[in-house]
């Protein structure tokens, strides 16, 4: 029995508890107080933005009414049922949450950068070399190494590019991608959104839901989904939305959480009362709203309204807006993956799967380990130095800035991977060679689908690294202000937290330094607080599975 009386212990030196209950406490204050100033911060920036104390009495009271007391009771009601019940509750809101985020930024992408018409060249020329690799694939056992990789490599070159002719601008074979991008009539936008986005979705969320209940309860299902996708572009001109966004919204930001609320009602009814939670809140709002603009209560002044998300910037502070910034750092992030998600898998599987252990791996694993901790404003040089220098490209485009934030992120996303790799079993490996499997069919049919959801959220919390980095995006020239939306990697684009720099050193007058620059946190925290959510969700997804 523990005393706190000291005694002597060789090995331990002098064993006190009370030393151990002042250590415990230290920690713990040392753990509050991070917490605290960080939460006392960001509520600063957040009043600074939002102004909540600016909207009527009548607004507060409504809303506490509406919302925030049948969300609190519902909160406790759960809280007495099992665990899981409330952690379903809480994922659902969050799920409507990040996806109705995530749709904003996806209707953004076919509003001004890809439109409708390429998005559908694009996916049924990857989809037709796709088919064809998985015929291979299924018949590989009749089919030589070599002509399966020959095979495969020329059904996607030519499906994207087409054979190019002696003479520039003239194709011997047109790709499919020309092909369908260059058709003089084609559907309305938002059906090609429908059949290209909103199909796929709704199919997986079909099979999902369906579970093992047959082929014809996948196909009801899968329509209705589908159903929900088309509804928002018949609906959104009647509320003055243009139908290519009302499409997106409600594929991405309604059928996903609308699929993972009918898949717990569904199949996990032990779980059905947490779904009560997020009914609480959206009905909560939407009493709310309507109570409040029948009786003329006036909301917060917040500065993050819809004009601020969709205008360009200006010089006034009423008038800034966030928009070029947004649709900016979402090509840059694409770009990013792009560029670091194949790069930093390969590494990995090479590295755990293949690589010999001697001396010159592991000076390799000490080198990459280094290379993450390097600041990011070297890797901007650097970026400098090898894409603007020594290549030869235009400084401060998507296609650098995407490169050289891939190279700051490569060693992160090539650490977790190789984690996440690790992490499987080694009895699985065994079982596959005993099969008589080859290291290739079981690095693909065990080890990667196994490690799959934590390589997926390594690289997710890369990418929350690299979306707020400012330094690597100064060195290679990004411009600090950006008046338009980019509309291709070879444009030069601005980003978010380059957009927050300059309105707080360019613009630091008080409109801008006490209005403009918290909101812009505010929106740029709330994306990294999304991505870093799917990350969350996806490793308890992955431990689950274990």
């Amino acid at each position: 029995m523990a005393t706190n009386t000291e005694t002597e212990s060789e090995g331990f030196g002098r064993v006190s508890r009370s030393t151990g209950v002042v250590f415990r406490y230290l920690l713990l204050g040392a753990t509050l107080f991070g917490l605290v100033f960080v939460t006392v911060l960001l509520a600063y920036v957040a009043n600074d933005a939002i102004q909540p104390l600016t909207a009527d009495p009548g607004w507060h009271l409504t809303f506490f009414l509406t919302l925030v007391v049948p969300t609190l009771a519902v909160a406790g009601y759960l809280y007495r049922q099992p665990e899981d019940v409330l952690n379903t509750g809480a994922l659902s809101i969050g799920l409507v949450v990040v996806s109705l985020l995530f749709s904003g930024g996806a209707a953004m992408i076919f509003v001004d950068i890809v439109t409708p018409l390429t998005w559908l060249a694009f996916v049924v020329a990857l989809a037709v070399p796709a088919a064809v690799t998985a015929a291979v694939v299924r018949y590989d056992h009749r089919v030589p190494f070599t002509a399966q990789f020959v095979v495969t490599v020329a059904a996607f070159y030519l499906s994207l590019f087409g054979i190019p002719g002696p003479v520039t601008d003239i194709q011997v074979v047109p790709g499919l991608f020309g092909l369908i991008s260059g058709v003089p009539f084609a559907p309305a936008p938002w059906l090609m959104l429908v059949g290209t986005l909103g199909l796929p979705i709704a199919f997986v969320s079909g099979r999902i839901v369906a579970h093992d209940r047959g082929r014809r309860t996948t196909v009801l299902l899968t329509l209705a989904f589908l159903a929900v996708a088309a509804a928002g572009g018949v609906v959104a001109p009647f509320v003055g939305v243009d139908p290519v966004p009302g499409t997106v919204v409600a594929t991405v930001g309604l059928v996903l959480p609308l699929a993972y609320a009918v898949n717990v009602a569904v199949n996990r009814p032990a779980e059905r009362a947490g779904l009560l939670l997020p009914a609480a809140v959206v009905v909560g709002a939407l009493v709310g709203a309507i109570a409040v603009d029948a009786l003329g209560f006036a909301g917060p002044q917040s500065w993050i309204d819809w004009a601020f998300l969709t205008s360009p910037h200006s010089s006034s502070a009423e008038e800034a807006g966030f928009y070029p910034s947004i649709a900016g750092s979402i090509l840059l992030m694409l770009t990013v993956a792009v560029f670091s998600f194949p790069v930093g898998v390969g590494a990995a599987v090479y590295l755990e799967e293949y690589a010999p252990d001697n001396k010159f791996t592991r000076v390799i694993d000490v080198n990459i380990s280094n290379l993450a901790g390097v600041p990011s404003v070297v890797y901007g040089l650097l970026g400098l130095a090898l894409f603007v220098t020594y290549l030869g490209q235009s400084p401060g485009t998507v296609l650098i800035g995407g490169a050289t934030l891939g190279l700051l992120i490569l060693p992160i996303v090539i650490i977790s991977a190789r984690e996440a790799i690790r992490a499987v079993p080694e009895e699985m490996r065994a079982a596959s060679f005993g099969m008589g499997a080859t290291r290739w069919q079981t690095v693909r049919t065990v080890v990667l689908p196994r490690s799959f959801s934590g390589i997926l959220t390594g690289t997710i919390l890369a990418l929350g690294r690299a979306i707020g980095e400012t330094a690597p995006l100064i060195m290679i020239g990004a411009p600090n202000t950006k008046f338009s939306v980019p509309t291709g990697i070879s444009e030069a684009a601005s980003a978010m937290p380059l957009q927050v720099y300059a309105w707080s050193s360019l613009y630091a007058g008080p409109e801008f330094y006490e209005k403009v620059v918290p909101a812009g946190v505010v929106v740029l925290v709330a994306v990294l607080l999304a991505m870093n959510s799917i990350a969350i969700v996806l490793r308890n997804k992955f431990q689950t599975g274990e």
